[in-house]
């Protein structure tokens, strides 16, 4: 019997201390329950005589808060670098799609104005050769493209 109450002692001793070392910022009181027990607890019940167990505890570690302080600094720099990399990046596949369109628009700009026989295919899948008119339409689509991504106009020889 008396391993038995020992065992259990150890076991709420061991329980408190792992309270304890969870919860330093509450307060710990210990009393003596009606059956004449220790029992710790962060509220004492009404007619117990408490006493506080951890009210001047400090920190364990006097340089935490500023190496904490370090690290939270460490990892916004971290954060902002990543977020600079990605704008970059994203500024970067932005002006390479763009310098796409214009070589694309000038391609089909020089095929136009030459006298290479053009075609489109319309909805039925049929190959329908330009005119004249539909290659002069094309080619000033094409240079209004070309001046919407501000690239200089190829010139009309």
């Amino acid at each position: 019997m008396k391993l038995h109450t020992a065992f259990i002692f150890a076991a709420g001793f061991g329980a408190f201390l792992a309270l304890a070392s969870t919860t330093s910022h509450a307060i710990l009181y210990k009393w003596i329950d009606d059956n004449g027990r220790v029992v710790y607890g962060d509220q004492p019940p009404p007619g117990a005589k408490p006493e506080k167990l951890n009210a001047s505890l400090g920190p364990a570690d006097p340089n935490a808060v500023r190496d904490m302080a370090t690290k939270d600094a460490e990892i916004k720099k971290r954060q902002q670098q990543r977020a600079d990399e990605a704008s970059k990046t994203a500024k970067d596949d932005f002006d390479g799609k763009k310098k796409l369109d214009q070589l694309q628009a000038r391609g089909r700009i020089k095929t136009l104005r030459n006298d290479v026989a053009v075609y489109r295919y319309n909805e039925k899948g049929e190959k329908v050769f330009y005119e004249a008119a539909d290659r002069e339409r094309a080619v000033a689509d094409n240079q209004k493209l070309m001046r919407d991504l501000n690239c200089p106009v190829l010139p009309t020889t």
